[in-house]
């Protein structure tokens, strides 16, 4: 005759059980909130805001180092000084005079991360050497592959995160009037000033 074997919770009574799949559930719950705790900035400029989702996963270094510059306050009083409809805007590093700001040390290149790219996600702007990124980003406005790795001899551009509120700004940005200014190409004709960078916590995160 087959006796059945009394269960965990059985053999635990009725308060440790309880208590256990207290435990478990708050377990679960961690998890998630682990999984969907991808950090977002909110970029607030002359032409609206924009609010971006970085992915540390993928690129843990260059999230790191945005979110230093983030934290600091660098960004505030920043422009976006290139304008490339169909290709890029980039900013981060110049102030409406067009004077760079002192920045952290470079970083090294994530590129080799498994991100493209595509229109809408942002990456880190940086000189030939590969890790010389410091604090200029870009979004993308086409799907520019060709800055992937490993099409950028031998490296790529970092993507680190995309946009999820504010694509309708950005658009209203690649579209202003630009000029080369002082040897600076593609620079707005009225300047687009990141007025702060803060990371949205909370309710105050895109859902």
């Amino acid at each position: 005759m087959h006796i059945p074997t009394p269960s965990l919770f059985t053999r635990l009574g009725k308060t440790a059980a309880a208590v256990l799949a207290a435990v478990l559930a708050a377990g679960l719950l961690a998890a998630g909130a682990v999984h969907a705790a991808e950090p977002q900035v909110s970029l607030k400029t002359t032409m609206g805001e924009i609010v971006l989702e970085l992915d540390p996963e993928k690129a843990p270094k260059t999230v790191d180092n945005f979110l230093q510059y983030v934290k600091s306050g660098f960004y505030k009083g920043t422009i976006i000084h290139r304008v490339e409809d169909g290709f890029v805007i980039q900013g981060g590093g110049m102030d409406a005079k067009l004077q760079g700001r002192a920045t952290r040390k470079p970083i090294k290149n994530e590129s080799d991360n498994g991100l493209s790219n595509a229109a809408y996600t942002v990456s880190m702007a940086r000189e030939a050497h590969p890790d010389s990124a410091t604090s200029q980003f870009f979004i993308n406005l086409g799907d520019n592959a060709g800055l992937d790795y490993p099409n950028m001899n031998g490296s790529g551009y970092a993507v680190f995160g995309k946009v999820v509120k504010g694509r309708e700004v950005v658009d209203k940005i690649k579209g202003v009037v630009v000029d080369d200014v002082r040897g600076v190409k593609n620079v707005p004709v009225t300047p687009i000033v990141i007025q702060s960078a803060t990371l949205l916590k909370g309710d105050k995160a895109v859902k």
